[in-house]
């Protein structure tokens, strides 16, 4: 089944040449079904970018969503155009009074900042506390579970010596979370961030699950155990050379990057990497979408506003 998009965002073509069926709203309009409506915070700088990677595992789902794009109306963005934005993103103040089956709020690059410092923090935790009446589920990702974790649970984040970047095997903790449904012992996916979250941490915490953990960088999905909560501290959403242009990007700073660990092939970033990643991915959030939203969620959206009340 499709994803339900604006007609003209950039992604479509990209997707469509990928063999993923994306549906325009006036096609889906005529659908007699409830699609699921989805709301992704964007606080990446490369939007486009993010907008298909997340559009492309959202769309090999067996279920229609109706995706709807969120940007934060105290920062202004310097990589995305003013048009685009404009004609593709929301602001807070138009969805605040809507409910959503998920929501995704992405990573950023400002994990080296104190949370309190990012200078839409305060719009941010506004969102994530207004997500626990008005969203079902929805995940975090990279920064974005970090401030997750800290703005719900007062976890706090570290930073490290040097920057986490590359493709890390994680071991499953809990095969039968739903969540985990289908994945092997192990799996691979990328992480890219100057700061973790400590596992004793989250472990001292007794409404939240670690699903998965890898050895070099730490835990991985993390899961309320309600299930309306979900953290995922890397970036399984990215493409084959998302790591490489933030190597170059880096190294071009003057910035003396590391290599990403287990990335280039033999360590040369002359060489294509490849793809490890995207069958994990895409069933972390086909997992997602149907365990704790499809299955989840109320017919009638509404019917959050009197479950969850504040």
């Amino acid at each position: 089944m499709p994803i339900k998009v604006h007609s003209n965002l950039p992604a479509i073509k990209v997707l469509e040449s990928e063999n993923i069926f994306v549906m325009p709203n006036e096609v889906a309009l005529r659908q007699d079904i409830r699609p699921l409506k989805i709301l992704i915070l964007n606080l990446m700088p490369t939007k486009i970018a993010t907008e298909t990677q997340l559009l492309r595992l959202l769309g090999n789902s067996p279920l229609q969503v109706d995706i709807e794009l969120l940007q934060m109306a105290s920062h202004i963005s310097k990589n995305t155009s003013a048009d685009h934005l404009t004609t593709f993103y929301k602001t807070f103040d138009d969805v605040r009074d809507d409910t959503y089956d998920g929501l995704i709020i992405t990573g950023a690059p400002v994990e080296q900042l104190p949370f309190e410092e990012v200078d839409y923090w305060s719009e941010l935790c506004e969102i994530m506390e207004w997500s626990k009446q008005n969203v079902y589920s929805t995940v975090h990702i990279c920064w974005g579970a970090q401030a997750g974790l800290y703005c719900h649970y007062g976890i706090g984040k570290y930073e490290f010596s040097e920057k986490l970047s590359g493709i890390y095997r994680h071991r499953v903790l809990n095969p039968l979370h739903p969540l985990m449904r289908g994945f092997d012992d192990s799996f691979l996916i990328p992480h890219s961030r100057h700061t973790g979250v400590r596992t004793e941490d989250i472990e001292r915490e007794k409404t939240l699950e670690i699903l998965a953990r890898s050895d070099e960088a730490g835990a991985a999905v993390i899961c309320a155990k309600t299930g309306r909560q979900v953290f995922v501290t890397g970036h399984a959403e990215y493409d084959r050379e998302t790591l490489a242009n933030e190597f170059y990007r880096d190294r071009s700073r003057g910035l003396n990057p590391r290599l990403p660990r287990n990335y280039f092939p033999d360590d040369d970033p002359s060489q294509t990497p490849p793809m490890v990643w995207r069958s994990n991915a895409t069933l972390l959030y086909t997992n997602w979408l149907n365990y704790f939203v499809y299955q989840a969620t109320p017919y009638d959206l509404r019917e959050l506003l009197k479950k969850y009340p504040h």
